[in-house]
């Protein structure tokens, strides 16, 4: 057996966000996608991963939608819950290959991750804190297998993790407070940093609280390894190149592009 083969891959989604810019009146990932709602499609790309042992989901404590999907199976009776309360049972659902975990999400990201990593890792789910997680936003629903498959490639022997990226194309304006260019700004070595972002799922945990107890806001789990890797000999997070279709859904055009792209995917 490889070294990659006895390796544990595990995928967390936050869903507890209401993605109020879309400006519709249910949160952005249970909008209908080609059939499907946005987060069907977002978990299934992750379950249906042969690397992957199981996805965890943070829900908002007052989600109303998740019991409605297809992906909650009614033999499970799978709801939200907290991690100081027993976990629901996982959710099966035909065409899906690993379990998926309801949790509850918190009031940010790093609230909702931080609950699903502390989830993962209870005996119910039994993640490891050596184990890999790969963290992945619920309105990314795009994302193709080959980059799940590139990332934990790339980054299984790394000593620190890292993301999927994009090199920065267009030309980066610098503005100032009533939008007049201020500087442009060199390009090179800029990247769009995308998701999953793949990091051990106790380095992440301890990185997470660490800013949360010390008040700091991150946008991404990469920027909290970041501030924890400041100074540290192994390194910082690495950047792996990722398909341009994985778009996140953001704003009513990003809906119709991303049906768009899983037609012709």
């Amino acid at each position: 057996m490889t070294d990659l083969a006895r390796q544990n891959y595990w995928a967390v989604v936050p869903a507890a966000g209401a993605g109020r810019r879309m400006g519709a009146s249910i949160p952005k990932q249970y909008l209908p996608l080609n059939g499907r709602t946005v987060l069907e499609h977002t978990l299934a790309r992750l379950a249906n991963h042969p690397a992957i042992r199981g996805v965890v989901v943070a829900l908002a404590a007052d989600d109303i939608w998740w019991p409605t999907l297809t992906l909650s199976s009614p033999m499970t009776g799978a709801g939200v819950v907290s991690t100081t309360e027993p976990l629901a049972e996982k959710t099966t659902a035909p065409g899906v290959t690993a379990p998926i975990y309801p949790v509850r999400g918190g009031p940010e990201r790093c609230h909702s991750v931080l609950n699903a990593l502390e989830a993962a890792m209870t005996p119910e789910i039994g993640a490891r804190e050596e184990d890999w997680v790969l963290v992945h936003d619920a309105a990314r629903p795009c994302l193709r297998s080959g980059d799940i498959g590139r990332l934990i490639a790339a980054l299984s022997h790394h000593p620190v993790g890292g993301l999927l990226g994009n090199r920065v194309r267009d030309t980066m304006k610098r503005t100032g407070p009533e939008n007049e260019v201020t500087k442009t700004v060199d390009r090179e070595g800029l990247w769009h940093a995308l998701t999953p972002q793949m990091f051990r799922l106790g380095r992440l945990s301890k990185a997470l609280t660490a800013c949360i107890d010390h008040g700091v806001t991150v946008t991404d789990e990469a920027q909290a390894i970041e501030l924890q890797s400041e100074g540290a000999r192994d390194g910082a997070p690495c950047v792996v190149e990722g398909a341009s279709d994985n778009i996140k859904i953001t704003r009513p055009d990003d809906l119709r592009l991303a049906a768009f792209y899983l037609q012709q995917q």
